[in-house]
């Protein structure tokens, strides 16, 4: 991974980061970043939270390598806040100047662009190195991350990270880093399973996860009783179907299906032959008849994006939403259910006013001409935000195009 390349570009990861910070309203002059857990809270928090019970492992593994060449090791929560931050004292005071101290926060809304930050929004390993900081005072650090995740349902526990001077900005230094962290995850799994009873039988049913936003063809992946197919890609008439068959709960004749799926009459030879196709690829076990139905509980990317809407956290939703579902589909289920679900995350991103999720959107491919979009983001900026000449630009360009 590189920083500012000589040439002044800027990997597309850090330029995005450094929107959504600028978005966001962090001010690159700012010398540290904000706390956000009060010394008795922190306490309290870091108590509670899962990943105590592996920091002596994380502390022992990962801290005493951190120590011992001049650099940090930093565990946070999901929500950026940092709950352990390990160095020598010399490190510690020096890290203290920038605000990188147990209690901050450094999602990069509050901390502008950081690895932890990144790592947290991204859900992956990330390295950010020198310049590549959006605040000014940072930038003669660099830093690693990788997320930590709970072994049994994979929600975000939390990020590990070492932070230091340019010799961290190294391979050898993630790969460390990514390690550990999956040490973290092997012994919370162990600490669990030791202490769970039998999972009964009759609850090991089968899982069919679809993952169909922003794609032409989804990707299917069967899981039973402990086993997880290799995934599947479908072609996108079978997409179609498997989508309109995941949202009907108590399945489809084969009339019905037809009406969603064909925008003429007179197709059901060709339905019953899509369909027999697709029984071959996935099994008679799975796909039933008399109604047409799936036998398996449904796990799909718009199912969680829709699940989060309603739950009211937009942020998650628009994070999960990786493009309208099946773009191409002409099928009139399928466009009944693309722009349902667009529309609703569309709607709710206007009523929360929220300038990072706006500059979120504008920058995604379907959000980029989106004009009352870039009008509502627009006001919500302000006059003197960075942000402002570009959104106003948008607006020029789409003016021009439009008129």
């Amino acid at each position: 991974m590189t920083t500012l390349a000589t040439d002044g570009s800027m990997r597309a990861q850090v330029a995005d980061s450094w929107h959504l910070s600028a978005a966001s309203g962090v001010d690159a002059e700012t010398a540290e970043a904000p706390i956000t857990l009060a010394d008795g809270d922190l306490r309290d928090h870091r108590e509670a939270h899962p990943l105590a019970r592996v920091f002596p492992l994380l502390d022992d593994v990962l801290g005493q390598a951190a120590r011992e060449c001049g650099a940090i090791m930093a565990v946070s929560d999901a929500a950026g806040q940092l709950l352990w931050v390990c160095g020598t004292p010399s490190t510690l005071r020096r890290a203290e100047s920038i605000g990188f101290v147990e209690g901050s926060n450094w999602d990069e809304r509050m901390a502008g662009t950081n690895a932890p930050g990144m790592a947290l929004r991204l859900g992956q390993t990330v390295q950010v190195r020198g310049s590549e900081h959006f605040r000014r005072s940072v930038q003669p650090w660099s830093c690693a991350a990788t997320p930590i995740l709970d072994p049994t349902s994979s929600h975000l526990l939390g990020v590990l990270d070492v932070t230091g001077g340019d010799d961290i900005a190294v391979p050898q230094t993630t790969a460390m880093v990514r390690a550990a962290a999956r040490m973290a995850e092997a012994e919370l799994a162990r600490e669990l399973l030791s202490g769970r009873p039998p999972v009964p039988a009759a609850s090991q049913g089968c899982q069919v996860g679809v993952e169909l936003l922003g794609r032409h063809e989804a990707l299917l992946t069967v899981s039973s009783t402990g086993r997880t197919r290799t995934p599947i890609r479908l072609t996108p008439r079978h997409s179609e179907i498997v989508l309109l068959l995941g949202t009907a709960s108590h399945g489809l004749s084969g009339d019905e299906l037809a009406v969603l799926l064909y925008e003429d009459d007179g197709a059901s030879s060709t339905l019953r032959a899509e369909l027999n196709r697709l029984r071959h690829l996935l099994g008679d076990e799975l796909l039933l008849s008399r109604p047409y139905r799936l036998a398996a509980a449904i796990a799909g990317d718009w199912l969680a994006v829709e699940a989060q809407l309603a739950a009211g956290d937009l942020r998650g939703a628009l994070r999960a939403y990786r493009g309208p579902v099946l773009p191409r589909s002409t099928a009139p289920g399928v466009v009944r259910l693309r722009e349902n679900l667009h529309h609703s995350l569309r709607a709710a991103l206007l009523a929360g006013r929220e300038p990072d999720l706006m500059s979120t959107w504008t920058r995604t491919a379907w959000g980029a001409d989106d004009y009352e979009v870039w009008q509502a983001q627009r006001d919500v900026v302000g006059p003197t935000s960075p942000m402002r000449a570009l959104v106003e630009g948008q607006i020029a360009r789409l003016d021009r195009e439009l008129a």
